[in-house]
């Protein structure tokens, strides 16, 4: 039987034997100590097996000596009851700073520290979900990286317009039981009006409101879908994928796997990108920063995944600049 706590320790011993390796011949003479990093993730080392990697180089970014630290992990390996037993653990081992990935991990550290600055990276509104009072200057011990912004919602919204030949309405399935589901809807509208969209709200917080679409999205005459970027959503990928290609209507999705597994099109940020500009707040953190004076940021880089096997079974044109404009195409 698994047992995270151990399974957790096990990995951090493999971490300390890879931060020795990299570590700079010398270090115990004249060298600066070295410092501990705590990493808290909800999800399995093996989805984010490259993290060491990106890690470092966000503390490179901002002038610090990746390899005087030492990184700390503890995963929940998709077992989120976890949590709160990793962070207490982490925190236990007094360090310098923490990480945390993902909204589930990042609410975990807040409840077993007020004190250790503390670095997320989380998808929806910090300031809704009350890890920060303010995304210009949080107070207490918390900052990081939002990963989902208004710009973000209005880039998707214009690009499926497009792909979609201007038809209209377009469907925005969200799922109502989400905690986050009223602050994503009042997004997609203002979008929307700002872009002169005629909108339709699905509703769909179960398989079997999802099954519903095949009927109510052709009564209400809906020709694109924006799939909201939700986890009881992304963990339906291809139910919704197959969904989309039944109704033969183009679709836009949060998650770059939606498109490389047949979905037409997806446009998101870089969770890689967004784990480097966080570990820069970490180093910076580690060179004296307060985390009052370190605003949260908002990537204002997107990546498009187009699907063009999928464009041509729908019978749809895609024009070449919006080709041009993807960061990856399927063919």
């Amino acid at each position: 039987m698994f047992k995270p706590v151990e399974s957790a320790m096990r990995r951090r011993d493999f971490i300390f034997l890879c931060a020795a390796v990299m570590a700079r011949p010398g270090l115990a003479h004249g060298e600066p100590a070295r410092v501990v990093v705590g990493v808290l993730d909800a999800a399995s080392s093996v989805e984010n097996s490259s993290f060491l990697a990106t890690a470092r180089a966000g503390l490179t970014d901002a002038g610090y000596a990746s390899d005087n630290v030492t990184v700390d992990y503890r995963w929940a390996e998709s077992d989120p009851d976890q949590l709160p037993t990793l962070a207490s653990d982490l925190v236990e081992r007094h360090p310098a700073a923490l990480f945390a990935a993902g909204l589930p991990a990042a609410l975990a550290l807040k409840r077993a520290t007020a004190t250790v600055p503390t670095v997320f990276v989380v998808g929806p509104d910090p300031v809704f979900l009350g890890l920060v009072t303010s995304l210009s200057r949080p107070n207490g011990n918390l900052t990081g990286v939002s990963l989902y912004t208004r710009a973000l919602v209005t880039r998707r919204l214009a690009l499926l317009h497009q792909l979609a030949g201007g038809a209209e309405p377009i469907g925005f399935v969200v799922n109502p039981f989400s905690a986050m589901s009223r602050s994503d809807r009042q997004d997609v509208e203002m979008s929307a009006r700002a872009l002169a969209l005629s909108l339709a709200i699905l509703e769909a917080g179960s398989d079997t409101d999802l099954d519903a679409l095949a009927t109510s999205v052709p009564q209400r005459q809906v020709k694109a879908l924006l799939i909201g970027n939700d986890p009881f959503l992304n963990s339906r990928m291809p139910k919704i994928i197959a969904l989309a290609a039944k109704l033969a209507i183009p679709a836009m999705y949060g998650l770059p796997e939606f498109a490389e597994a047949g979905g037409l099109m997806s446009c998101s940020t870089s969770l890689d990108d967004a784990y480097r500009l966080g570990f820069s707040y970490v180093g910076r953190i580690l060179k004296g920063a307060k985390v009052r004076d370190l605003p949260v940021v908002q990537p204002t880089k997107f990546q498009l995944v187009v699907n063009l096997k999928t464009a041509q079974a729908l019978g749809l044109v895609v024009p070449p600049a919006l080709l041009a404009a993807a960061d990856k195409v399927i063919r």
